[in-house]
């Protein structure tokens, strides 16, 4: 069976990342390789830094627009629908604060959700008057299926990921969307586990506000993430009041004839070290190489990578969740062995997370045949260990 035309699978490339023979590394959801551009351009930039009479005007907002510009098209949007925001936790508060709910009514998110979001939902209950909907799973209950069965009309958001951070298992957001929209509610997505690993069609998702970091499957270095704001909030109030964000700021001479209008679209929304001399070349140094690959052909490699981790876990009885993303899965080992098989794997220069009840196994285009077996045999002696 063949692969759909511009979603070939795509070579193995391990020579573009600073990962030594021997180390297999399956943790990119918590803190992903730099690439070699990334490490090349970082260097670069911290050299010009050191010399600021090098960084002229411009350079003050060139960087930051060719990163929101990039980042954009890679999730189908416009640069004008993207905040540079610092983190998972500041895009959450954005959407909070540009966000509304009646007394009485609820805010629906995931059991074992990302933190970051819960706690950002807790403060919005407690300025609302609105309460928590956490959605569990019975047995034999997919996310998605849980998700419609719980959201009704009493429901004003809707936070939910694309897959679940914790094991990778799959939430189907286009339905969840549209059942979203019927139900009058405000759909926020944690794109943090899949911007730049899974298809993004922002076309029909249309949700309210998306937010992603830019260090777990964008490649990039921690610190710089990313916002979609949807258009009909473009319009709202920012967390912070900064001269960058103000209509002409490029006019350094007239900063203080202070202004009342902002720069357009949801750069209203950005934080305000949101050039980052040091950081940004390193940021689009990864965009450039997830564009080239394109994210389908990310998806469509990194799926059947994990489909053999998959299959080889099956076949020892250790259950994995189902469906799931294509690039990371969640393999549940025996009660209280949790913690003694990550540290075994570690041993054997076996990288992996340890999140909620599973062993998070997530592998990028560095992921070769010889570090599935040394993930599969350092998993068989930490297992049959005594």
């Amino acid at each position: 069976m063949t692969s759909p035309v511009g979603r070939e699978p795509l070579p193995n490339a391990r020579e573009l990342f600073d990962i030594p023979d021997g180390i297999a590394y399956f943790n990119t959801a918590s803190l992903a390789p730099t690439l070699r551009t990334g490490l090349a351009a970082g260097e670069a930039a911290l050299h010009k830094r050191a010399q600021p009479w090098r960084i002229s005007g411009p350079d003050w907002f060139g960087g930051a627009e060719e990163r929101r510009t990039r980042f954009a098209e890679l999730i189908g949007a416009t640069a004008d629908d993207i905040a540079l925001v610092p983190a998972t936790s500041y895009g959450f508060a954005v959407a909070a604060a540009n966000l509304g709910a009646r007394t009485g009514s609820r805010v629906l998110v995931l059991a074992g959700e990302y933190p970051s979001g819960i706690y950002t939902w807790w403060r919005f209950a407690e300025r609302t008057g609105a309460s928590i909907l956490t959605v569990g799973r019975e047995p034999g209950q997919t996310w998605t299926e849980a998700v419609l069965d719980a959201l009704d009309d009493s429901v004003a958001v809707v936070s939910v990921p694309r897959v679940h951070w914790t094991d990778g298992a799959l939430l189907d957001l286009d339905r969840i969307a549209e059942a979203t929209r019927a139900a009058g509610a405000a759909l926020v997505v944690d794109a943090s586990q899949s911007a730049g690993a899974i298809p993004i069609d922002m076309a029909t998702l249309r949700p309210d506000f998306l937010v992603s970091v830019g260090y777990k499957w964008l490649l990039g270095p921690f610190g710089l993430g990313y916002l979609y704001v949807a258009p009909d909030h473009q319009e709202g109030r920012p967390l912070e009041e900064n001269w960058i964000l103000r209509e002409d700021a490029e006019d350094f001479a007239r900063l203080v004839d202070y202004r009342t209008a902002y720069q357009p679209g949801a750069r209203r929304f950005d934080a305000g070290a949101r050039t980052a001399f040091e950081l940004t070349p390193m940021a689009l140094a990864a965009l450039e190489q997830l564009s080239a690959w394109t994210v389908p052909r990310i998806a469509v490699t990194l799926a059947a990578t994990t489909a053999r981790i998959a299959s080889a876990a099956r076949e020892r009885g250790l259950p994995v969740p189902a469906p799931r993303g294509p690039h990371m899965l969640g393999v549940t080992v025996p009660d209280g062995l949790q913690q003694r098989v990550v540290a075994a794997l570690e041993e054997a220069n076996v990288f992996v997370g340890a999140r909620g009840s599973a062993i998070r196994i997530s592998p990028h285009l560095h992921t070769t045949g010889a570090d599935i077996e040394q993930l599969l045999t350092a998993l068989d002696n930490a297992l049959n260990r005594p």
